[in-house]
């Protein structure tokens, strides 16, 4: 369906893709990889004809439909069923002229591609793919002006979704999707009867919904067949072979180098000499495939603990004016737990989450907080509020007053911007990098609740899993609202359901409100009641393991701070003995000095020795 030759594209002194070549089978469900920059929107654009290739071909069949979701979202008078009705032109004009033809033969013709298209289902077809994206038949009969650019960007793509071109190209779509919106997606996409080639950082989807990975990396573009898990397994299977073959190559050219070395110069060798220089010569290097270093995450601790629980309400409510949102909130939050909120937007989960933060005060009942508790809130609307003329060390100074331009670089650098990148202004950094910067700033402090709304939407699957492995190193408390699944089964050991006006435990793991978001309305009561309770205990379990490895976490801590005390300390100190004629000016002083650099020394190795220990006692605990 499509086929890539040869392709060659530059931007300025940049190569993006380098006699790249690539053919995808017909019908085949592709999802597109690759670091966030390195040019797979660019070959959706020359896909489209709207960029063309220095050199090679990007071609599909002729008269083939592509569809991509527009740029701009419908925003007109016409109600969302009208829009999504519209997409579809040749039934649209087809409807039209049966209203005017007077001709038999040409009434037939239109009658009989009618009934070809399924035109009088589309109807049904166009409110399913609606619902399915979170608009319910009230919302559906509404004019498209009177939602959000959010919701808009989700009518657009039910509009494409609805047309059903042979070649479907869809560009991160669950950016605008809530979780729900993104499960019925996955759902959909795994059935869809032609191409489709998505590009996407959300792992579940691309293990659910496609059948090959076409990975975009060093400017060539490789194609695996199976999910992204089947992927990365071949990818690091082709790495180790690489590497052994490119040592084997290191080894042989070394051999050959010595033999040309050793008897180039005499006369009787000389013929044997010339034949391997040129052998070396036509020796093609096995390139290695070395994946680029991803800057972790840095979450650091609230200097203090407090006792549970941290945050208890009682009968509270929260809502805008005289709006009440949500009511009957009868929930305590302790110190580790790691809360998932499950529920379609519009339902509160926003609203319960500025009213734990603090940026929402409660409208009735009674709520508890401990005293001092510090909490960090991370929100994707929050990257409107970065300063666009400012850069990383300008926002990181703001927090540090006082402090020297080495502390302030040093900080900078933690949070993912060294050198030059921390004097990028904010407007010329990517999405990604913004919003590394954004919870970097949230949690400087080093909070004790940590509130992350979506915060994957411009995160690549490298980064994703950084903000992973940071979540759960975090010591304090964790509410997460995510479409990304992975993101949620990783993470969080309880989910509460923001849905009918509250907030609730849900009894189940993310497979059972899969199943409960994609089932019919009238059985969704009996299947959440059957699954209640049923991963209950496998939800415990994970937080009382969490609540058992609680202390060896503290102690690998405090290792951790005693080990860069005496680094410090060693550090000063073979400063100062490094210093020219100071045995001579002060032996004594200098003795003094080397015993104790000698004890620091000892001290390290044995906190080295107990952070080992308590390091492989966490890991075999947590396995």
């Amino acid at each position: 369906m499509l086929h890539v030759n040869g392709l060659t594209y530059r931007i300025g002194p940049r190569v993006l893709f380098d006699n790249a070549t690539v053919a995808l089978p017909p019908d085949a469900r592709v999802g597109f990889l690759g670091r966030n920059g390195t040019g797979k929107t660019t070959l959706f654009r020359m896909i489209m004809n709207e960029a063309s290739p220095d050199l090679g071909t990007v071609s599909v069949p002729r008269g083939a439909r592509i569809g991509r979701v527009a740029q701009e979202a419908p925003g007109g008078p016409e109600s969302l069923i009208e829009v999504v009705l519209a997409a579809d032109e040749e039934r649209t004009a087809l409807l039209a002229e049966a209203e005017t033809a007077s001709d038999p033969h040409r009434i037939a013709e239109i009658q009989t591609r009618l009934v070809d298209k399924g035109a009088h289902a589309a109807p049904a077809r166009a409110a399913a793919i609606l619902a399915g994206l979170g608009f319910d038949h009230q919302a559906q009969q509404r004019a498209c002006s009177e939602f959000s650019g959010g919701w808009r960007m989700r009518v657009a793509l039910a509009a494409l979704l609805f047309t059903e071109p042979d070649l479907l190209l869809l560009d991160e779509p669950t950016n605008y999707l809530d979780l729900e919106g993104t499960l019925w997606l996955q759902d959909y996409l795994a059935s869809y009867p032609h191409t489709v080639v998505v590009i996407s950082h959300d792992r579940d989807l691309l293990n659910a919904s496609v059948d090959f990975i076409m990975h975009l990396t060093e400017g060539r573009l490789e194609l695996y067949r199976g999910g992204y898990d089947e992927f990365e397994r071949q990818r690091r299977e082709k790495q180790a072979l690489s590497l052994k073959l490119r040592k084997k190559q290191e080894d042989q050219r070394r051999h050959i180098q010595a033999f040309i070395d050793r008897f180039k110069a005499k006369a009787s060798k000389a013929v044997q000499a010339q034949s391997r220089m040129k052998m070396l010569a036509r020796m093609e290097p096995v390139s290695a495939i070395v994946d680029n270093e991803v800057v972790p995450f840095n979450f650091p601790a609230a200097a203090k603990p407090l006792s549970p629980p941290i945050i208890t309400m009682e009968g509270a409510s929260a809502g805008y004016g005289e709006r009440t949102v949500l009511s009957k909130l009868d929930l305590s939050i302790d110190n580790e737990d790691r809360i998932g909120l499950l529920g379609a937007n519009g339902n509160g989960k926003s609203t319960f989450a500025k009213l734990i933060a603090g940026r929402l005060e409660a409208m009735s009942g009674r709520t508890r907080r401990s005293t001092n508790l510090k909490v960090a809130y991370f929100a994707q609307h929050q990257l409107d509020e970065l300063n666009p003329k400012a850069t990383a060390r300008t926002h990181v100074a703001e927090l540090m007053k006082g402090a020297t331009e080495a502390q302030i670089r040093a900080r900078a650098a933690q949070m993912g911007f060294s050198g030059d990148k921390a004097d990028t202004p904010v407007e010329n950094i990517s999405g990604g990098e913004k919003a590394r910067l954004l919870m970097g700033l949230a949690t400087f402090g080093g909070p004790h609740l940590l509130i992350l709304d979506e915060p994957t939407n411009h995160l690549d699957i490298d980064s994703r899993e950084a903000l992973v492995q940071a979540l759960n190193d975090f010591p304090g408390a964790v509410i997460l609202i995510s479409h990304d699944r992975y993101l949620l089964d990783a993470c969080v050991d309880r989910l509460w359901l923001v849905a009918d006006g509250s907030v609730k435990p849900f009894e189940g793991d993310m497979e059972d409100y899969r199943r409960l978001v994609l089932s019919s309305p009238a059985s969704d009561k009996d299947k959440g009641g059957d699954k209640a309770g049923r991963s209950a205990d496998k939800r415990k379990t994970a937080a009382e393991r969490r609540a058992a490895t609680a202390p060896s976490r503290d102690r690998i801590r405090q290792i951790e701070a005693a080990m860069e005390k005496l680094q410090a300390i060693i550090a000063d100190l073979d400063e100062k003995l490094s210093k020219p004629g100071l045995f001579e000016r002060a032996p004594d002083k200098a003795a003094e000095m080397a015993k104790a650099r000698a004890t620091a020394g000892e001290r390290l190795a044995l906190a080295e020795e107990a952070w080992l220990e308590a390091s492989a006692a966490l890991e075999a605990a947590e396995t």
